[in-house]
């Protein structure tokens, strides 16, 4: 496929997004409804003529078409095709290409599945999402182009950087960007909303299932990076608080707040002005983690672009977006009616206090991300701002969440009973206290605040279990009653405490690896053994291995515990030819949920290798947590009443609820 092709169809795409800008927003402010009908081809055809686009780069980077400069600094013949194939996005102007990609998708979906919305609603939707099309267009062509040619072209490419040529390119970043850029639509619903100043329950209703889509796709994208950087460079850790980590963690908090105060707008008209701001702000802090990515100011394993004029413009899009979305809301806000009241004891009052929260941790990573940058623009200093200011602030501001969490949903809307939920959470109390004690017996040792902990783990997991009991009404109502009312609760009431059960899921991982991990550094050579975390390793042997474009060192371990094998780990230092790059190949082997880990260093002056090897224990429940979350995201959306296009409320179960139960309805 020519390149000109693709080339062509980004320019039809940005003639086609201005024009989706302009018309649908013309006829809504005319009252013409087949101007308000145009926008709804016009998204297709913009999904079309990107795709089109899109397709035209993976196919030059297939057929390794080094007339292509993008392919030329990216990619090499001797690359596996799955490395050529996502190769496409693993630079900055394949990524760009594909954030638009996504973009326009969402674009499609609106106008495909939103056929109940407002026709007015729905062209000021499009309108704004076809303005965020526009500019990144516009950011593409001007200083990214993709397709531009290398005349004569070389014979070989470049190849890929080292480190993106892992399957976690094939999955991380699609996910990450339906995330990020499908927070796009939830910012389009609230600054349309804004030009028609209406917003209302009903609206809540429509916002909900795109921020619960790009929410689960979030996390997903998060946790996939997490274990990616895990297992990919050889440092064995799952977080650093990367600056373009805290990037992606930023709209993963307020888009958490959104859903929660979408429910509460929905449910009880409360909470317009805040939930609207949240809409911007999730949006807007994609935005940002855009920015950092692409404009040079930071320099991280992430960052694709180091040229400033490309920050720039971004930092334009920026102040545009974000300003302009704030100025409207700053203007309209007063006039919005508030909504009804609730008592703080209430579930409204619940997810008020879920929001605060949420809000709080993420201005705390926000200020810890940008202060170094600001404080290096002022004044030249170089600070770092590392773990302990964000483990700390995050830490306690996300510990009263979790212990929040199975609370909310027992408790009644606009006046709640706090005394009876904490008796129908006995059985979780219970549950945490004995995971407590159990941890503190076992860690012989270590942090005091640690069983303290998992406890809390416990207590969320066995909560959100029995929120479904209590809605159910087992050991109130006959057995038969209450198994005919589980089988006639709403979906969404499984996701959300599916989700929830995630939170303590991942929880527990996390306390449990940060607090008993183990870490042995150690010069080994060929027969030789150490310890960790209670195993015996031994380095079998050394062994040289090719691959299609690089050379391995491969040095295989043997496990033993008690003297009792438990297989082998291979790691590996690999050389890229092409780049004449090394890497790190982990070795991992898990068991159970626990993980030992090797990482291999350089070959040592006297013969053997410099090895560090971790005991993780319980690291693999971190990851297991959040796609029970994403997974809790998608069954609540696959519930019909929080459909797209299908505002009206689920029919009531056959089986009619006690009216002497002490747990509120959805």
């Amino acid at each position: 496929m020519n390149p000109e092709i693709g080339h062509y169809a980004l320019v039809l795409s940005l003639a086609v997004a201005i024009l989706m800008t302009v018309i649908p927003i013309w006829g809504a402010r005319a009252g013409d409804a087949a101007l308000m009908k145009v926008g709804t081809t016009l998204a297709l055809v913009l999904a079309g003529f990107v795709g089109l686009s899109f397709a035209t780069l993976v196919v030059a980077y297939v057929q390794s078409d080094f007339s292509v400069l993008n392919v030329v600094e990216n990619s090499h013949s001797a690359k596996p095709l799955l490395y050529r194939i996502t190769g496409t996005w693993g630079n900055h102007e394949g990524s760009m290409l594909l954030w638009v990609l996504v973009l326009a998708i969402f674009a499609a979906l609106v106008a495909l599945f939103g056929n109940n919305l407002p026709a007015r609603l729905k062209a000021n939707v499009l309108g704004v999402q076809g303005s965020v099309a526009t500019a990144f267009l516009l950011f593409i062509l001007l200083t990214s182009n993709p397709f531009t040619r290398v005349i004569p072209p070389p014979a070989e490419g470049q190849d890929l950087n080292p480190i993106l040529q892992d399957i976690g390119l094939a999955i991380h970043p699609p996910l990450l960007y339906l995330g990020y850029v499908g927070f796009s639509i939830t910012f389009a619903f609230a600054v349309a909303a804004l030009i028609e100043g209406r917003i209302d329950a009903t609206w809540a209703r429509w916002v909900r299932p795109w921020a619960l889509t790009a929410w689960a796709f979030l996390t997903l994208g998060i946790a996939m990076g997490s274990y990616w950087a895990y297992y990919e460079l050889g440092w064995g850790g799952w977080w650093f608080w990367d600056p373009v980590e805290n990037a992606s963690l930023m709209p993963w908090f307020a888009g958490t707040a959104l859903i929660h105060s979408a429910v509460v707008m929905e449910k009880r008209d409360a909470l317009k002005v805040w939930t609207v701001l949240l809409a911007i702000l999730a949006f807007s802090l994609s935005l940002l983690g855009t920015f950092l990515v692409r404009s040079g100011v930071l320099t991280s394993v992430h960052a694709f672009a180091t040229d400033p004029s490309r920050g720039v413009f971004i930092l334009a899009i920026l102040v545009f977006f974000i300003g302009g979305s704030l100025a409207l809301y700053a203007l309209r806000a007063p006039m919005l009616r508030q909504g009804g009241l609730f008592a703080p004891v209430s579930r409204e009052g619940a997810l008020v206090l879920n929001n605060l929260l949420l809000t709080a941790a993420a201005a705390a990573v926000l200020v810890g991300t940008l202060y170094p940058l600001a404080l290096e623009a002022l004044d030249g200093s170089k600070i770092t701002v590392g773990p302990p200011y964000f483990n700390l602030t995050v830490g306690a501001l996300m510990l009263p969440v979790a212990f929040a969490m199975p609370f909310g949903p027992l408790l009644a809307w606009k006046r709640g009973d706090l005394i009876g939920a904490s008796q129908r959470l006995m059985a979780a109390f219970g549950a945490g206290i004995v995971i407590a004690a159990l941890a503190a017996y076992a860690q012989g040792g270590g942090p005091v605040l640690a069983p303290f902990g998992m406890g809390l783990a416990a207590f969320v997991v066995i909560g959100a279990v029995a929120e479904v009991i209590e809605r159910a009404g087992f050991g109130r109502v006959p057995r038969a009653t209450a198994f005919a009312r589980l089988r006639g609760l709403p979906r969404a009431v499984f996701g959300g405490a599916l989700a929830h059960a995630g939170v303590g899921v991942c929880l527990f991982g996390i306390i449990a690896e940060t607090s008993w991990n183990a870490e042995r550094i150690a010069g080994v050579k060929v027969g030789g053994s150490f310890e960790v975390g209670g195993y015996e390793l031994t380095l079998d042997r050394l062994e040289p291995r090719n691959g299609p474009n690089y050379r391995d060192l491969v040095g295989v371990f043997s496990v033993r515990r008690g003297g009792v094998e438990h297989g082998t780990i291979e790691s590996a230092k690999r050389l890229f030819t092409a780049r004449n790059m090394p890497t790190t190949e982990s070795g991992i082997r898990t068991m159970g949920f626990s993980q030992l880990y090797v990482s291999l260093g350089d070959e040592l002056p006297g013969g053997g290798v410099g090895v560090r090897a971790y005991w993780k224990p319980f690291v693999t429940l971190i990851w297991i947590g959040s796609i029970i979350m994403a997974l809790g995201g998608a069954l609540s959306l696959s519930d019909r009443r929080l459909r797209v296009g299908a505002p009206k409320p689920a029919k009531k179960p056959k089986v009619k609820p006690d009216p002497a139960s002490p747990v509120p309805a959805e």
